[in-house]
């Protein structure tokens, strides 16, 4: 059903402020600008998935949710959405899985510097069954191209996105059991008081965090933060410092054979980092 991540959508509370951030943290220009509804979208498209930020820009309907949504929880990561390659087909799935979706419906947008316009067609579980996560499902019609560097070091690709669960079991039978991700590696790390479980689809990772110190719960899941991956983070750091960004010191990774860095500020809300992947790449999570 599903083959990988479409994208993945940050809310930001002005889409220039954000565009601009963006550029300078990917080193690549946005694939996509639309405006629909009083809400303004910017799209970054790399190797494997992309990056959605959405902004108020108006009135209408659209606006509206996305006010809502940032007086509420602030700018970051709002929701996923999937690519499946037969829309009708994942519905039936989503249903008889009980994960409640929406009725089908149809989209268009249409790119503010090209006139070009890309259409397709969605579904969404109901958050309640997903554990408070917004999962889309689409089908598009047409590929989005990727995002053009504009500075060197640029990154390549989404090597993983992490997920906190307060229940870890719940949340690996519903990426595992329910929607079908490759699930890796379920390990506990006790020095670090986390269990961590992997799933791959579609060329990254999905991980899921567990704070042991926390016990189990039933609150909601949250996706957490994400990681840029790079062929020299050396030089990636340097560029993103030089840009006045404030990073940490590059450090040797979890995984053997991986280096990462921390991007503390210029990230509207999302924790995030730069990974430069060993030898292995990320064949084994």
């Amino acid at each position: 059903m599903i083959t990988g991540l479409d994208h993945a959508v940050v809310l930001v509370r002005d889409i220039e402020a954000g565009v601009a951030g963006y550029q300078t943290l990917l080193g690549r220009a946005p694939a996509w600008r639309a405006n629909s509804n009083g809400a303004a979208s910017a799209i970054f498209a790399l190797d494997n998935t992309s990056l959605e930020l959405m902004a108020p820009a108006g009135e209408g309907e659209a606006a509206d949710r996305v006010r809502a949504a940032l007086d509420k929880q602030g700018e970051g990561l709002v929701s996923l959405a999937f690519v499946v390659d037969h829309i009708a087909k994942a519905h039936h799935r989503l249903t008889r899985l009980g994960l409640a979706p929406e009725d089908i419906s149809e989209g268009t947008s249409t790119d503010l510097t090209s006139g070009q316009t890309m259409t397709w067609k969605r579904t969404r579980a109901s958050a309640e069954f997903t554990h408070g996560i917004r999962l889309f499902f689409l089908q598009r019609n047409e590929k989005l191209a990727r995002s053009k560097e504009t500075a060197s070091a640029a990154v390549s690709l989404l090597d993983h996105l992490v997920i906190a669960t307060p229940d870890p079991d719940r949340t690996a039978a519903l990426y595992g059991a329910r929607l079908g991700l490759d699930m890796k590696l379920d390990r506990t790390i006790p020095a670090i008081g986390t269990r961590f479980l992997f799933f791959r689809t579609g060329g990254l990772v999905f991980e899921i965090i567990h704070r042991l110190k926390d016990g189990r719960g039933d609150g909601p899941d949250k996706i957490y933060g994400v990681s840029w991956r790079v062929a020299d983070v050396e030089a990636t750091r340097k560029r993103l410092q030089e840009a006045g960004l404030e990073v940490s010191e590059v450090r040797e990774g979890r995984k053997p054979g991986t280096r990462v860095f921390t991007v503390r500020t210029g990230t509207f809300g999302v924790p995030t980092i730069v990974i430069q992947q060993g030898e292995r790449g990320t064949d084994e999570a």
